[in-house]
C-alpha cells in the first residue's frame, strides 16, 4: 500500500514538474527493510565479531531526474566512527572492531544528494551478539574458614560467575578440577560447594585446601566457529582445629643423669608434650605416676624434673620415672586426653678427670728414643716406657688411643682402654724409618675419651731419632749418557759428566767412578767428579772409529755398585784433502764418450767426504765439461768429430790436457788438482755382440776384466768336458785316442786390440783358433745307425783296454789338460793383481 502511495506521488510530482516546466525534485533512498544490504540502513544488525575491513552494506537510491547521486555517512560529535562510505557506489565498510557488550546500537547519519539536493536519514545499526565474553568470577578471592568437625555433605560456599554475552553463551555452570584426593563437591548450575559426602577434614593432616573451581559458558558461534570460555578461580578453605587429639611428648625418649657434685633442687630434665590439636591447643599438666621413689618431683607447668636429696642417698644407680602429660579443661582440670612417657634417670660418675701419660718419672708429655733405621716390621719400640691412666669410672674412664704422624709406619696397643694400660709401640711399615727421608721421626700420641659429652683428651710427643745404616746403592741420574767429541781432540779433553748418588751418611754416600767394558781403553774417568776424559796419549779419529760404548761403574765404600751405560760418538772433521790416483792422469777419449776422473776423501761422513769437480784451466780452452758430482769430462756439444778437433789444434795427433779440481764440501774445504792428459780419437767401427760390450765397458774396465774372465773359465771348462768325452769314449771302443795341443801363432799382421785405462792396459790376444775339423769316416766297417768313431790326426796310441801303456797316456793327457788349466789361471790372476795396482 506504502509503495502504491509513494508510486502516485511520484507519478504527480512528475506530471506537476511537466506542467509547470522548471520544477526540481530531490533524491531519495530506497526502503528494501531491516533484513536487506542495500538502501539506507535502517533498522541493519550486524555481529560484533564481524572483522574490520568487511564491506557490510550499499547505500542505494535515486534521483527523480535521473541526475546522479553521491552518498554520504556521518556520526554524532564524539562517538566513535565504526562505518566508512564510498560516495559514488554506496559501498559501506567496518572500519573498527565492534563490542556488543560496550555498545549494542549505533546512530549515524546516512545522506544522499544530486549536487543540488541532499537528503539526510537519522538511522539506527544494531550490534547481535558473539560468544566472545568467558565468564566472570564474582568476589574474588574465595577464602572460607570452616570446622573440621563439618559434616560431610554440608553446604559451605556459593560461587558465582557472569557471562556478559546473550543466549546459550550467557549460561554459566560450574564444575571441579579433579584431583584423587579431592574432599569437596560442587552444584554444576547454582554453585554450591560441599563436603564431599563420606570425607571428613582433618586440620592435623591437612590445615588448608585449595580447590580449583571451573566456570564455563554455554558455548556459541565466534567468527564462524562454535567455541565454549570457561574461567577458573581458585577457592581456600581453611579448616579450623577442633578439640579431637590427646597432647603428646615430644622428643622421647627421655634420659636424664644424675651426677656425684649434684644437690637437691638440681634439674635433672625437662618433658614437653603439646596438644595434637594445634589450631587451638590447651595448656598441658604433668605429673609423675610411678617410679621416683620419693627422691624425684615434677613441675606441673613446665615439665621440670628435679632431684630431691642428695646422689649419696640415692639407692639405685637406675630410675625409670613414668610421667603423665593431660590437657587442661575449661573448668581449669586435667581432661581425659592425655599421653604417658618413661623418663630413664642415670646416677653416674662426673667425668672431671681427663686421659694422662706417665714416664718412668712420673706425668710426662714428650717420649724420645734413639734407634738404627729400617727395624723389622713388626718389632716393638722398647725404648718407650708409656702408661695412660683416666682417674673417672665406668663409662666415663673409657677412652681411645691413636697415633698421628706419617701414615701406617707406626701402630699403637691398645687402642681402646678402660682406666689404666700399658701403651706399646710397634713399627708397622719399616720402609717408612728412613734416615734418608729425615733423621727424625716425630708422632702425636693422642686419648680421647669415646662415650663421654666433654670428650677429655691428652696428647703427647712421640719423638724418634734415627741413626744411619749402608742400606742405599749410588744410583746414577740417568740409565745411559750419550756424548759427542770431535776428532782430533787433545789427549786428556773432557767427554761426558757421569753422576751417582748414594743418600746414605759419611763414608756410605761417598761415591767412586770406574769405568769397563770394550773401548774404554781410550778414556779414563775422574773416580770423585765422574769426568769422563780421553786418555792423554789418544788422539780420536772418526775415519779409523766413529762409536765407542763403555761402562760406567759407581761403588761406594762397603761395594754396593751400580751401572750405566756411555755412548760416545767421534764428530767427524774436515781434516783430509780429496786425492787423485796421480798428479798426472793419462786419458784416452773416444768422440762422444766421455771419460772420468776420480778423487777420493778419507773423511768419514757427509759432507765432508762429498767431493765436487771443476775445470779449472784447459788446453785448449772451452772444449771440455766436466760433471760436478761424478767428474765424467766430456767435450763440448759442438765438437761432433776428429776434424773439427784437428781445426781446433791444427796437429794430427790430438793430444789436449786440462786441469781438474775436486773440492770436497766440508767446513774450511780442501781441494787438491790433477793434470788430465785427453787422447781425442774418434770411435773405430766395431761389429759384432762382443764388440758391442766392450764399447760400452770401454769406461768400465773392471768390468770388460770380469767378461773376460767369465769367457776363459768357460773355454776351461769346456776343454775339460772334451778331453772327458774322449776319454770314456776311446776306453770303451779300443780306438787310436789322441793326445795332442794346438798351437796356432798370431799372424804377423794382425795387430793386437790395446785398452788403456789408468795403471792398467789389456793386449788382446787374436781371437782363439777353431777347433780343428774332424776326418771323414773310414769306408769300412761301418753299420748302418753307428755313430762313426772319431780318428786321431796328429798323434795317437793303440791300445787295448786295461794295458799299462792305455792308462799312462790317458794319465800324459791328463796332465796336458792340467797345464793348460793353470797356465791360464796363472794369466787370469796377473790380470787381476794388475787391475788392483792401477786402482791402489
Amino acid at each position: 500500500m506504502k509503495k502504491e502511495k509513494k508510486t502516485h506521488a511520484l507519478l504527480f510530482l512528475l506530471l506537476l514538474q511537466f506542467t509547470l516546466g522548471q520544477s526540481d525534485y530531490a533524491p531519495y533512498f530506497y526502503d528494501n527493510g531491516p533484513s536487506s544490504t542495500n538502501g539506507n540502513m535502517a533498522l541493519f544488525s550486524i555481529s560484533e565479531d564481524t572483522p574490520v575491513g568487511t564491506q557490510i552494506y550499499i547505500l542505494n537510491g535515486t534521483d527523480p531526474e535521473g541526475d546522479p547521486v553521491r552518498y554520504g555517512l556521518t556520526f554524532e560529535k564524539g562517538s566513535k566512527e565504526y562505518f566508512r562510505v564510498e560516495p559514488k557506489s554506496g559501498n559501506v565498510t567496518l572500519i573498527q572492531e565492534l563490542d556488543r557488550e560496550k555498545q549494542g546500537e549505533i546512530s549515524l547519519l546516512v545522506s544522499i544528494t544530486d549536487g543540488r539536493n541532499k537528503v539526510v536519514e537519522t538511522v539506527r545499526v544494531f550490534v547481535t551478539d558473539a560468544n566472545d565474553e568467558p565468564p566472570e568470577f564474582q568476589n574474588l578471592p574465595f577464602i572460607i574458614d570452616i570446622p573440621e568437625d563439618t559434616t560431610p555433605g554440608s553446604s559451605i560456599y556459593r560461587v558465582q560467575a557472569v557471562d556478559k554475552d546473550m543466549g546459550s553463551g550467557g549460561s554459566v555452570s560450574y564444575y571441579l578440577q579433579t584431583s584423587p584426593f579431592a574432599k569437596f563437591t560442587i552444584d554444576g548450575h547454582s554453585g554450591i560447594l560441599r563436603v564431599k559426602p563420606g570425607e571428613t577434614l582433618d586440620y592435623e593432616t591437612t590445615p588448608t585446601h585449595f580447590v580449583t573451581v571451573v566456570a564455563k559458558d554455554g558455548g556459541g558461534k565466534y567468527k564462524g566457529k562454535h567455541q565454549v570460555l570457561t574461567s577458573t578461580a581458585t577457592i581456600t578453605v581453611n579448616v579450623i582445629d577442633a578439640q579431637d587429639m590427646p597432647p603428646c611428648f615430644v622428643g622421647t625418649p627421655y634420659f636424664g643423669y644424675v651426677y656425684e657434685v649434684s644437690v637437691p633442687g638440681s634439674e635433672i630434665f625437662t618433658v614437653y608434650a603439646k596438644d595434637g590439636d594445634q589450631g587451638n591447643p590447651n595448656p598441658i599438666h604433668y605429673s609423675i605416676m610411678n617410679g621416683s621413689d620419693g627422691v624425684f618431683n615434677i613441675n606441673s607447668t613446665s615439665g621440670c624434673i628435679t632431684l630431691t636429696t642428695y646422689p649419696s642417698l640415692l639407692r639405685n644407680e637406675l630410675y625409670e620415672i613414668i610421667v603423665k602429660a593431660s590437657e587442661v579443661g575449661p573448668n581449669e582440670q586435667p581432661s581425659d586426653d592425655y599421653d604417658i612417657t618413661t623418663v630413664t634417670v642415670r646416677v653416674v660418675d662426673l667425668n672431671n678427670h681427663p686421659p694422662t701419660f706417665y714416664g718412668e718419672n712420673g706425668q710426662q708429655s714428650k717420649f724420645e728414643v734413639t734407634m738404627y733405621e729400617h727395624p723389622p716390621a713388626g718389632e716393638i719400640l722398647r725404648g718407650f716406657k708409656i702408661t695412660v691412666n683416666d682417674s673417672d669410672q665406668g663409662a666415663n674412664a673409657k677412652f681411645k688411643l691413636r697415633l698421628v704422624g706419617p701414615s701406617r709406619v707406626l701402630r699403637v696397643v691398645p687402642q681402646t682402654v678402660l682406666n689404666e694400660a700399658q701403651v706399646t709401640i710397634i713399627v708397622e711399615d719399616t720402609s717408612g724409618i728412613d734416615y734418608e727421608k729425615g733423621p727424625t721421626l716425630s708422632f702425636k700420641l693422642l686419648a680421647v675419651e669415646i662415650d663421654t659429652p666433654e670428650r677429655f683428651s691428652a696428647t703427647a710427643d712421640i719423638v724418634i731419632n734415627l741413626l744411619d745404616t749402608n742400606d742405599n746403592i749410588p744410583k746414577f741420574t740417568s740409565e745411559y749418557y750419550i756424548a759427542r767429541v770431535p776428532e782430533n781432540s787433545p789427549g786428556g779433553s773432557s767427554v761426558a759428566t757421569v753422576t751417582a748418588n748414594d743418600p746414605d751418611s759419611g763414608p756410605w754416600g761417598e761415591v767412586k767412578y770406574t769405568i769397563y767394558g770394550s773401548g774404554s781403553d781410550l778414556f779414563a774417568i775422574h773416580p770423585s767428579s765422574g769426568v769422563i776424559s780421553t786418555q792423554p796419549w789418544t788422539s780420536l779419529d772418526a775415519e779409523v772409529r766413529s762409536k765407542y760404548n763403555f761402562y760406567v761403574k759407581a761403588e761406594d765404600s762397603e761395594g754396593k755398585y751400580s751401572l750405566a751405560e756411555v755412548f760416545i760418538t767421534v764428530l767427524d772433521m774436515n781434516d783430509h784433502s780429496p786425492e787423485f790416483d796421480d798428479k798426472l792422469l793419462e786419458k784416452t777419449m773416444i768422440i762422444g764418450i766421455p771419460v772420468r776422473v776420480e778423487a777420493v776423501d778419507d773423511d768419514a761422513e757427509s759432507p765432508n767426504n762429498v767431493i765436487q769437480y771443476s775445470i779449472m784451466t784447459a788446453d785448449p780452452d772451452n772444449a771440455f765439461d766436466i760433471n760436478a758430482d761424478t767428474g765424467e769430462i766430456k767435450l763440448k756439444p759442438y765438437i761432433k768429430s776428429m776434424e773439427i778437433v784437428q781445426n781446433i789444434t791444427k796437429q794430427k795427433d790430438c793430444k789436449w790436457s786440462l786441469v781438474v779440481q775436486a773440492r770436497d764440501r766440508g767446513s774450511p774445504s780442501f781441494s787438491t788438482t790433477a793434470v788430465v792428459n785427453i787422447d781425442i780419437t774418434e770411435a773405430t767401427p766395431l761389429k759384432g755382440p762382443m764388440a758391442a760390450f766392450l764399447m760400452k765397458s770401454r769406461d768400465n774396465p773392471m768390468k770388460a776384466l770380469g767378461m773376460v774372465t767369465v769367457i776363459i773359465s768357460m773355454l776351461v771348462g769346456v776343454t775339460v768336458l772334451i778331453s772327458t768325452a774322449m776319454y770314456m769314449r776311446n776306453s770303451k771302443s779300443n780306438r787310436i785316442m789322441p793326445a795332442r795341443r794346438i798351437i796356432r801363432r798370431r799372424p804377423r799382421d794382425q795387430q793386437p786390440w790395446t785398452f788403456k785405462m789408468p795403471g792398467i792396459t789389456f793386449n788382446h790376444p787374436p781371437p782363439p783358433p777353431s777347433a780343428p775339423s774332424l776326418p771323414p769316416p773310414p769306408p769300412s766297417n761301418t753299420r748302418p745307425r753307428e755313430r762313426p768313431q772319431a780318428v786321431p790326426t796328429i798323434s795317437g796310441a793303440l791300445a787295448s783296454k786295461g794295458s799299462k801303456k792305455a792308462k799312462s797316456s790317458r794319465r800324459k793327457e791328463g796332465n796336458i789338460s792340467s797345464a793348460l788349466v793353470s797356465e791360464l789361471k796363472m794369466k787370469l790372476e796377473q790380470k787381476i793383481i794388475e787391475s788392483n795396482q792401477g786402482y791402489y
